[in-house]
Order: C-alpha cells, then structure tokens, then sequence
C-alpha cells in the first residue's frame, strides 16, 4: 500500500470512527450511565479527522467543549474516553473530568476544557514551550465561532503574533454559540479569517466539509510554521447535526429551521470522502465495508471496557497534585 493510499485510508478510518463513537454514544445516552453532559461532533468529523491525521504525534493539540473529534482525531485512546465519560477510573482523566475534560499526554492531546476560549492560552503557553526548547513541534488549538468574542482570544492573538510561535490556530465554525445563530452575535458579514488577519496572524477559510482538501490546507501550514515559524489561523465552515449538549436533534424548538440542517446533512464529509475515493478507484466499496466492520466492533469493544471498568475509589479524591 502506497504512503498516499495508507494516508486517505487512515483519514477516512478517523472520520468513521469519529462518528460511530459518537452516534453510540447518543444512543445509549438515556441509558442514564455516563455521568456528564456531552457535546457531539456528529457532522463536523472532517477537520478533526483531518488535522489529527496531518498533526505529528508529538504535536500538541487543545480543545474545546465539544472535544471528542479532536481527541479521537488525534489519535486519543477511545477505550479511555469512552470509561471517562462512564465516570470509570480507567478514564483518561480517571473518571474525574468527564466528557469535556479529555487528555491523552501519549499522542500530544494536551485537554480541553468546559469554558469557552479557556484552553487558548493554554495552547500558546505551549507554544512558548516550544520555541524556547527549540524544538519543530506545533502547538494547535481548537475553537468555535463563539470563542473569538472572548478578550482572552485576542490578547493570545496578540501574544502569538508578538512572540511568532509556532501556533495553529483551527476554527470551526458552525454557526451557532449555543442556540444563537452568528448575526445576533457579530457584526453582520465580518469574515473571522480576515479580522484574524488584520491582527497580523497570516488567516485562510476552507471547506470544514471536505476532509481531503482540509489534509492538504493543513499539510501545506505546518510546512510553513516549521520552516518559518510564526503562528497561522484558518477558519472552517461546518455544521452540528444533533443539540448543543446531549444525545437529540432539537430543530423543532426555533432557533434553526429543518430545511437548514437538511441542506447541510447533504455536506455529510463521510459519504463525500467515501463516494470520491471510490470514483478515483483509490477504494473498493468491499475495502469500505471492511473499515465500517472493524470501526464497530472497535468501538463496542472500547464501550464494554468502560462499562466493566470500576468507579473511581472516594478515598482517592483528594489524591492529586493540586489537593495536597
């Protein structure tokens, strides 16, 4: 198998696993056994997907609320998850953290946090690391639409800029910041890109649907950081299929219409990766098959592991760094 077929076969592997972790996880949400609110990313599996894959495995990355992809993308233990969100004690923050407290040191995904914008100087603090180590790494964060209205973004906009780290900067935007649609929240027509840009970061927009361009826009900045250095942004226009935290759909309560989430269910990114690879005969539609089999049993296998592991001991609780 040719590095570029191993690469797209790892990519489409990563957005399949991304969303039967997902989707399973909404299925069994009302079993009333994950102890903590989640945030799907069922929809926007393609920048994940492909930015983790594009990400060397000692690159850092932080992440946001809605974290899942970003973890899994980037090469995060599932089983570890999944007993995280079960509140189990071989979760990968020990059952302690639940859904939007994912960590996995091994691969590089350094956390993400439930605030928004918090884990963005987070993420320039280890881009700082970085550049005083003199090391090639990358640190990359992760945020939303709704995080650039935050002070903190543009005082690490700035900082970045000031210090050029070696900073990727990858918003997805979806359009919403809960239930309040973009319009109510920024000036109308403002691209985030270009104001990024006008703060003296280099700022690009892309397809948050198409994974194979979004590998080849992400590729070509971590060449540019490591050989230049300096921070870059992008902006990826996405869409969230389910409610903002839980396993439903919520079209039906007026903040977004049906005919809305069906124009972009269309944009679905597995089916559009999966129909092209097939069209350029890079892919068989068995070798498809076989991926989706191997996702499922890999991902019922990380859930009866969670499901079998134990409860955090109590007498454990004050056992870490910051309770002594």
């Amino acid at each position: 198998m040719s590095e570029e077929i191993s690469i797209l076969r790892e990519l489409y592997r990563r957005m399949e696993l991304i969303r039967c972790v997902e989707e399973t996880i909404a299925e069994r949400y009302n079993e009333e056994q994950m102890r903590c609110p989640t945030h799907l990313s069922i929809g926007q599996e393609a920048v994940a997907a492909a930015v983790g894959v594009a990400l060397r495995s000692d690159d850092y990355a932080v992440s946001t609320h809605r974290s899942h992809g970003h973890y899994i993308g980037k090469g995060g233990d599932v089983p570890k998850m999944i007993a995280e969100i079960y509140g189990k004690a071989t979760g990968c923050s020990k059952g302690r953290g639940g859904s939007m407290h994912l960590i996995d040191t091994k691969v590089g995904f350094m956390g993400s946090t439930a605030i928004v914008s918090n884990s963005i100087p987070v993420g320039a603090g280890l881009g700082l690391s970085i550049q005083l180590n003199k090391t090639d790494q990358i640190s990359c964060i992760f945020l939303g639409d709704a995080a650039v209205e935050e002070g903190v973004f543009s005082e690490t906009v700035n900082f970045c800029a000031q210090r050029q780290l070696p900073v990727l900067f990858i918003c997805e935007n979806n359009f919403y910041s809960v239930y309040s649609p973009l319009e109510v929240r920024q000036p109308k027509k403002r691209s985030i890109a270009k104001m990024v840009n006008s703060m003296g970061i280099p700022s690009y927009e892309g397809d948050g649907n198409d994974a194979l361009a979004i590998y080849k826009d992400i590729k070509n900045l971590l060449a540019k950081i490591r050989d230049k250095g300096g921070p870059a942004f992008i902006e990826y226009e996405t869409y969230r299929w389910r409610e903002h935290c839980g396993p439903n759909y919520d079209n039906d309560i007026g903040y977004r219409t049906e005919e809305e989430f069906l124009s972009w269910k269309k944009k679905d990114p597995i089916p559009r990766m999966r129909d092209s690879l097939i069209e350029k005969n890079l892919f068989s539609e068995n070798e498809i098959l076989k991926i989706q089999k191997l996702v499922k049993e890999e991902v019922s296998e990380a859930f009866n592991f969670a499901i079998n592991s134990p409860f955090p001991d109590p007498k454990e609780a004050y056992e870490s760094e910051y309770a002594k």
